[in-house]
């Protein structure tokens, strides 16, 4: 199959004894490029005419894509907008909101320190000898005369005993020289004898009289010792510590219990010597104690040492606490703070409405009757107060949020209830 445009050989380059041949004409083609189609070449109707059609569709198919995926991008922000205006106003009650305002509060000084009682002993044999008793052990309580030990009194009582029998004997002698010295008076007044003999008489009365006393006060001090060997509680008490058993052998001056009363307790604080100054017999500190959760204690100051402590520029106080249940324990660490004086009033809000969060404190506030969330800078809060200083973040009449609030609801509309309905 031959081409439509194939061109045959010229009939003259031929032999002349060869047929000729009619020539065809071609199928007209458009003309290429650098290439000249001569005087009645015919061209083919031109393909770029269709572009401006093809470009246009373009534009509009590219400008629905557009309109389709700017359409899927706002939605989510549309449809989250749809739903805040939808969602209704957070009711508060008047209780809920304050006023930043003035108030005068307390200044305080934070202190910590640990308990012990005010009334403490650690009882000490007074005789030497073997243990024969001590009934109670660690934590039991005791009655003021209560027997906390007995020591071996053989020998006490042999020794009081002794001295029993020298008072006697030194008393009828005293009887004998009392006699004799009545009878030389008469003697003497009948001048039957001579006043030497009457005064050696009178001499020899005066000796058995010292003899006496000096007797009974032998016999005093042995019935001391025997007493001394039954120990009893001082006052009442706690048992602390039992330092001996039955059966050990104990000399003078040695440790047989420690007892303490828990009714009164003393909390020893160290002050920094700048505060002193400012710490005043009988002002009120409150603390809270491990173990006891927020149970907060009472005390006052009672005593301030008049001297620093050693290597360190602070000063103790002794704080006295009530402790009628005995719940509080000798060694038990308390923190808390001491009320000094009432401050010039100052900017505050109620310490529920101030949050924490990495440090940072911040109050949720209402604004244009929505919730907003406000960084602030506050002072130290006061044990037991129901306000704290505002130093920075917000002014006199910007209300505050005291009840509980969530991240999310930052930006929702309130509404205020008053305090009718």
């Amino acid at each position: 199959m031959t081409t439509a445009n194939k061109h045959f050989v010229r009939s003259d380059t031929l032999d002349d004894s060869a047929p000729t041949l009619a020539s065809v004409t071609p199928f007209p083609r458009a003309a290429e490029p650098g290439v000249d189609a001569g005087p009645g070449a015919q061209v083919a109707p031109s393909a770029s005419r269709g572009w401006p059609v093809k470009a246009l569709i373009a534009a509009v198919l590219a400008a629905i894509v557009g309109a389709v995926v700017w359409a899927a991008m706002r939605g989510p922000a549309a449809g989250s907008t749809a739903v805040a205006a939808a969602t209704p106003p957070l009711e508060l009650a008047a209780v809920d909101v304050a006023t930043v305002a003035l108030h005068s509060l307390s200044r305080s000084l934070p202190l910590s320190g640990s308990m012990s009682p005010i009334v403490q002993a650690t009882l000490k044999s007074k005789v030497g000898g073997e243990v024969e008793l001590v009934p109670l052990r660690e934590g039991q309580d005791v009655r003021e005369g209560e027997v906390l030990a007995r020591i071996d009194t053989r020998n006490l009582q042999a020794q009081y005993d002794r001295q029993v029998a020298a008072v006697e004997r030194a008393r009828a002698d005293l009887d004998l020289a009392t006699l004799n010295r009545d009878k030389n008076r008469v003697l003497l007044d009948k001048h039957y004898i001579s006043q030497n003999t009457y005064e050696a008489t009178e001499s020899a009365y005066a000796g058995m009289v010292a003899s006496l006393k000096l007797a009974e006060a032998d016999a005093r001090l042995a019935k001391i010792s025997l007493e001394d060997a039954v120990v009893r509680a001082p006052f009442a008490g706690t048992i602390a510590k039992r330092h001996v058993q039955p059966g050990e052998k104990v000399s003078m001056d040695s440790t047989i219990v420690t007892l303490v009363d828990l009714r009164q307790m003393v909390l020893e604080a160290a002050v920094p010597a700048a505060d002193i100054p400012a710490v005043q017999i009988g002002q009120q500190a409150r603390f809270k104690v491990g173990g006891f959760g927020a149970q907060e204690f009472v005390g006052e100051v009672q005593r301030i040492n008049p001297m620093t402590a050693d290597g360190s520029r602070a000063i103790t106080i002794y704080i006295a606490v009530p402790n009628p249940n005995r719940a509080l324990k000798g060694g038990m660490f308390a923190q808390g703070a001491l009320t000094l004086d009432t401050a010039q009033p100052a900017l505050a809000v109620p310490q529920r409405a101030v949050h924490e969060e990495a440090g940072v404190a911040y109050v949720y506030t209402l604004r244009d009757d929505k919730i907003a969330r406000s960084s602030v800078k506050v002072g130290p809060a006061v044990p037991g107060g129901n306000f704290v200083e505002v130093r920075e973040g917000l002014a006199a009449g910007d209300r505050v949020i005291v009840t509980e609030i969530t991240p999310a609801q930052v930006g929702q509309n309130v509404v205020v209830r008053a305090e009718s309905a």
